[in-house]
């Protein structure tokens, strides 16, 4: 890695840090609110859902999908940060949904030469079974409180619409 690889980024954070306005923000979800979503750049959490910067803990990765880590974060958020109400929020056409896992491995093998088979992606097309699965896994998950408010929505990237899928 040399400083050219990233020059981009830190010019545009000089940018960044010049106007910066947010250093006396609390570390809490100022509406009490944790999303989790897909890890696609397609998605701007915040703006897609009239949000500002303090206002709800983002989590992200691949398919949105509640993983060890996910439970994990909202733990943390749930008794330090001020989370009461967690949206799960996959989107339409996500890779994620586009092959079982076996495929995704396959495909990786294929275009790069690397086995990946000791990983899980946690891929599943059937993105409806996949929001409910993990809503449970949220809402009976022993670390969280009973009273936590867990909802599911799934994300349009063409139109930008949320479509309410489970709002427990």
């Amino acid at each position: 890695m040399s400083a050219a690889d990233f020059e981009d980024v830190f010019a545009a954070n000089a940018g960044y840090a010049a106007g910066f306005d947010r250093g006396d923000l609390q570390p809490v979800a100022a509406r009490g609110l944790a999303i989790l979503t897909c890890m696609d750049s397609r998605i701007d959490p915040l703006a897609a859902l009239g949000l500002a910067a303090g206002d709800a803990k983002i989590l992200r990765n691949a398919g949105a999908r509640v993983t060890e880590d996910v439970l994990r974060t909202l733990v943390l958020a749930v008794h330090l940060l001020g989370v009461s109400r967690v949206l799960v929020m996959p989107h339409t056409r996500c890779r994620m949904a586009q092959g079982t896992e076996e495929q995704i491995h396959a495909v990786i093998l294929e275009r790069s030469g690397v086995d990946t088979r000791s990983l899980e992606f946690r891929t599943e097309p059937d993105q409806a079974a996949a929001l409910t699965q993990d809503l449970v896994r949220i809402r009976s998950f022993p670390l969280l409180p009973p009273g936590l408010v867990v909802g599911g929505a799934v994300y349009d990237v063409r139109t930008g619409r949320l479509e309410p899928v489970d709002l427990g």
